[in-house]
């Protein structure tokens, strides 16, 4: 995930306006909405700021997101993280179809939780085989 997807996501997730987030971060609506479209990059400074109006650490904010093509520690999306982590199902996931499903959106939106992950991958299991 690019860090301009992984700020939109954090924002989603939140049920918050791009109004609402800029004016806790203290910075403007257009800024933010340039970073969350991939237009600029955040100073570390921005990057601060964004993470203390979401209530998070640096850290938490750039879990997931890719820099030069490598991707940090937990890159994968929470359900499917916690679908792959799930002592039942998750070893019938293999590496390959976890790279695959980490992939996936649907009209530019991932699944939110374990459930709707596991469907995905049944389907295109399905699909596939």
């Amino acid at each position: 995930m690019k860090l301009h997807e992984r700020l939109r996501e954090l924002r989603s997730e939140r049920g918050l306006r791009l109004k609402d987030v800029a004016e806790t971060a203290g910075i403007s609506v257009p800024y933010l909405s340039d970073l969350e479209r991939g237009r600029t990059n955040p100073s570390l400074e921005t990057l601060q700021t964004l993470a203390g109006a979401y209530v998070i650490t640096v850290h938490d904010l750039l879990e997931g997101v890719e820099f030069y093509g490598a991707s940090t520690e937990g890159a994968l999306p929470k359900g499917l993280a916690d679908l792959v982590a799930d002592a039942t199902l998750g070893p019938q996931i293999t590496p390959d179809w976890v790279r695959t499903l980490s992939r996936i959106e649907l009209r530019g939106k991932r699944p939110r939780d374990k459930q709707d992950w596991y469907e995905i991958y049944l389907h295109l299991k399905r699909i596939l085989n």
